[in-house]
C-alpha cells in the first residue's frame, strides 16, 4: 500500500493540472500610429482616414470592433472573401500591420446620429403601392369581390411569386395578366407577394353551386398538400380556405383539360365533384400567411442576437450593422446568401432572404443610429 502512495500522489497531481484553466496568451501589442500610416499608405482612397467611406458601396470601418475586422482582412489575404484589390492590398502586409490598421480603425468614432440617413420606403409600403394598381379587379387588400377573380390576400408569398411568373411567361395563358405584370421587376413582384401575404382575408358564403358537406369529404386527396381545411403552411402551395368559389372551379377544370400543368396536380374527378370541392373550401376560414407584415424589423429580430445592443460582449467577432453603409450591407448579405462569402452560419440564415428583404433589413440597419442608445 505503501508503495502505490507516490503514484497515488503524482496521478492526483497530473488530474489537478488537467483542470486548470489553461493559461490564455496575452494578446499582441497594436501600435495605433503604425495602424494609421497603414491605413494612409492603402485605405484612404476608399475608406477615408477617419472609416467613415468615400463612396456608396463601401462599408464603414469606424468604430467596428477589431477582431472582426482582422478576421475579414485575413478572410481578403486568404481567398476566402473575394475582392481583387483588397487581396492584392493584404497579401503585402505583415500580421502587425493587419492588427494594427484594424485596431487604428477600430479607434475611429462611428459617424454621428443620422449621417447615414436613408430615407427609403419600407418593402411592406412599397408593395401597397404597387397594389393599389390591383384593387380594381382583385379588390382591397387582395379580397376579392368579383366571380371569377381570385383573392390574393393572406395568400402564400413563394407561390404568388411562382403564379406570376407562369402568367409573365405565358405559362397560364392570360393576356390581360401578362400586360399588367409586363411593367414590374422581380423585386417588384417579391414586395407584392410580400404585401398580400400578410393581408386578412375576408370570409366567402357558400356559393350558389356545389354541396359545401359532400366537398369536405372529397378534399381529402388535396389535403395532403394544401393543408387542413385549405389553408396552407408551405410558402410554395396555395392555401384554397375562403378563395373565390368560380375561380377554384375553373382552376381545377384548367389542370384537368391540361390547360395548365403541374407534375402533382390532378384532377380526375368529374364537374360535380369539382363544384362540390369547390364549394366546400369557399366557405372555409382562410388565414394570412404571415401573421405580421414581413419587414425588416421582424427580420432584424434574429440579426440583432449577434449584431444587436450589447453583442459587444458576444464571443463571435460579429460587426455593427447599425450606420453602415446601405449599399454595402446589400452586397455583403448577397453574397452570404448566394455562398460568395465564407460563412456557413451566415449562409443559412441569409438562404431564404429575397432580394427584398436584404435591402429592407440593409435599408433598417443603415438608418439606425451607428451611437449606441445612452
Amino acid at each position: 500500500m505503501m508503495n502505490r502512495i507516490p503514484w497515488l500522489l503524482a496521478a492526483a497531481a497530473l488530474l489537478l493540472q488537467c483542470a486548470r484553466e489553461p493559461e490564455t496568451a496575452p494578446a499582441p501589442a497594436v501600435d495605433l500610429e503604425a495602424g494609421k500610416a497603414v491605413a494612409e499608405a492603402n485605405c484612404v482612397a476608399c475608406h477615408g482616414l477617419d472609416g467613415h467611406g468615400e463612396v456608396p458601396g463601401i462599408p464603414q470601418l469606424a468604430a467596428q470592433p477589431p477582431e472582426y475586422l482582422l478576421s475579414s482582412l485575413e478572410a481578403y489575404r486568404d481567398g476566402l472573401r473575394v475582392h481583387a484589390a483588397l487581396q492584392d492590398l493584404t497579401s503585402h502586409m505583415s500580421e502587425a500591420d493587419l492588427r494594427n490598421v484594424s485596431a487604428y480603425y477600430a479607434s475611429q468614432p462611428p459617424l454621428s446620429a443620422g449621417a447615414a440617413d436613408h430615407q427609403h420606403m419600407t418593402s411592406y409600403e412599397e408593395g401597397a403601392q404597387i397594389a393599389a394598381e390591383c384593387i380594381d379587379c382583385h379588390g382591397q387588400n387582395g379580397n376579392s369581390a368579383t366571380p371569377g377573380i381570385p383573392s390574393l390576400a393572406g395568400q402564400q408569398p413563394l407561390y404568388f411569386i411562382a403564379a406570376t411568373q407562369a402568367y409573365l411567361h405565358g405559362i397560364r395563358d392570360m393576356k390581360t395578366m401578362e400586360l399588367a405584370l409586363r411593367g414590374l421587376s422581380k423585386t417588384d413582384i417579391e414586395k407584392l407577394a410580400l404585401y398580400y401575404a400578410s393581408q386578412v382575408p375576408t370570409a366567402h358564403g357558400a356559393p350558389e353551386f356545389g354541396d359545401p358537406e359532400a366537398g369536405e369529404a372529397l378534399s381529402a386527396q388535396c389535403g395532403g398538400c394544401h393543408g387542413a381545411g385549405g389553408v396552407s403552411h408551405d410558402a410554395a402551395t396555395p392555401t384554397l380556405a375562403g378563395q373565390d368559389p368560380l375561380y377554384l372551379l375553373n382552376a381545377v377544370k384548367a389542370y384537368r383539360g391540361q390547360v395548365r400543368r403541374h407534375d402533382v396536380m390532378f384532377a380526375d374527378m368529374d364537374d360535380a365533384d369539382i363544384k362540390n370541392i369547390a364549394a366546400y373550401y369557399a366557405t372555409q376560414q382562410a388565414r394570412a400567411a404571415e401573421d405580421e407584415p414581413i419587414s425588416a424589423q421582424k427580420l432584424s429580430r434574429s440579426c440583432d442576437r449577434c449584431h444587436g445592443p450589447g453583442m459587444e460582449n458576444a464571443t463571435l467577432a460579429a460587426p455593427r450593422l447599425n450606420g453602415q453603409d446601405r449599399d454595402y450591407l446589400i452586397m455583403a448579405l448577397r453574397a452570404y446568401r448566394d455562398d460568395k462569402r465564407e460563412s456557413s452560419m451566415m449562409h443559412k440564415m441569409s438562404l431564404p432572404y429575397s432580394d427584398t428583404m436584404i435591402e429592407a433589413l440593409a435599408t433598417l440597419y443603415s438608418n439606425r443610429s451607428p451611437t449606441p442608445e445612452p
